[in-house]
């Protein structure tokens, strides 16, 4: 236990709950107001009506049969993943999906590589079982594979990979196809499993679809996380791990043994929805209303921030990544983004070791636009104030 550490990144939210009306570009959540909530109460009375008795009752550690196949033809249409039931199982959130692969793989010792920076609870799933961390930098195209190379070759006891090829919480990047592809071939020479991450990958609102490593591998070493929790509702708590058999008939008797199965009524409800009504158009709309809130910031901050601060422009997901000068301490300047009426995250709690103190996370998604012109212009001028 003694392992374990405590969020930073919650304990930033809980600063900044202490200071009613400011606007918080802080969160890692959805948009509320594009959850489908009248087809969701129709589909589920009438789920209840027709499959009540199986929906309340105790389910497969694996998953319900029929959320199971959805996922398959899913993954297949838009993936290009083929996978049979045999490669995949649900999970109570993609984080429990991060929590298994950890316990299958990891012993006191062992190193686990992540991009820097990374996402936070990827890292803290790992830390109980006494894992070091090696980072691995990032450009504009991925993750540096050289550098990645070279690190796998120098630290044979580097038994995991954890990336986020696809609109990476927290920079907002996405791998180009030519990483992706070199990536393979580097890790394809080691003894190491890579667990891909990939809850934004389908809130892509500019550019071409880049296809995921899972639909590469060739030799069984990508664990793939899917989740509903971007396109749906992260509430729902349904996610799914893909990956070789023998990983999956592992996971599941983890499984069996931590929570017995996920919850049944959900998926149940979850595939009710699904065959009611266009889970394709819904995602559609996420889209649209994702792109024009980025769009839009991206703008006020070319418009409102000093010409030394760089952010990244991203075609998807959530976030977007701020380089602040360099003698500029984002989490110090938190403080007197706060008193101007603006808060966002600093960027050094998403390192797995000690990381640049320059940077900080904007999120788009649960912010009004009228707020974001509101929120960048304040920030704007307490950035001016120190750069």
């Amino acid at each position: 236990m003694s392992r374990i550490q405590p969020s930073a990144i919650r304990d930033v939210q809980k600063k900044i709950s202490k200071k009613p009306g400011v606007i918080s570009f802080a969160a890692g959540l959805p948009d509320p107001d594009l959850f489908p909530l009248e087809a969701l109460a129709v589909s589920t009375e009438k789920m209840i009506r027709e499959k009540g008795k199986e929906a309340f009752q105790y389910g497969l550690t694996k998953g319900y049969g029929p959320m199971l196949d959805k996922i398959l033809e899913r993954m297949a249409r838009k993936e290009n993943i083929h996978a049979t039931v045999d490669n995949i199982i649900m999970t109570t959130g993609s984080q429990q999906g991060l929590a298994l692969t950890a316990m299958m793989f990891l012993e006191e010792g062992d190193i686990v590589v992540a991009e820097n920076p990374s996402y936070l609870g990827g890292i803290n799933a790992c830390r109980p079982y006494g894992a070091q961390f090696i980072g691995v930098d990032t450009d504009e195209d991925g993750i540096d594979t050289e550098q990645l190379d070279k690190v796998l070759s120098e630290n044979p006891k580097v038994k995991l990979l954890y990336v986020i090829p696809n609109f990476q919480n927290p920079t907002g990047k996405a791998w180009t196809l030519e990483r992706r592809k070199a990536f393979m071939e580097v890790i394809n020479k080691y003894d190491v499993m890579v667990v891909e991450d990939n809850p934004y990958g389908e809130i892509r609102f500019k550019g071409e679809f880049v296809p995921t490593l899972k639909s590469m591998d060739t030799q069984g070493k990508i664990i793939y996380l899917g989740s509903f929790s971007k396109i749906l509702a992260p509430g729902l708590r349904l996610a799914w791990m893909c990956a070789n058999p023998e990983v999956i008939k592992q996971a599941e008797l983890i499984k069996e043994g931590w929570d017995l199965q996920c919850n049944q009524f959900v998926q149940v409800q979850a595939v009710a929805f699904m065959n009611s009504y266009d889970l394709e158009k819904h995602i559609q709309g996420i889209q649209q209303a994702y792109k024009d809130k980025c769009e839009l910031m991206l703008a006020e901050m070319e418009k409102e921030f000093p010409a030394n601060v760089k952010f990244t422009k991203p075609e998807g997901g959530m976030f977007i990544w701020v380089v602040l000068p360099e003698h500029v301490d984002a989490n110090a300047f938190l403080d007197t983004a706060l008193e101007y009426g603006v808060a966002y995250i600093p960027g050094e709690f998403f390192y797995a070791n000690e990381g640049p103190k320059n940077t900080m996370r904007m999120n788009f998604t649960t912010v009004s636009e009228e707020k974001i012109v509101e929120g960048i212009h304040l920030l704007g001028k307490a950035l001016k104030s120190i750069c």
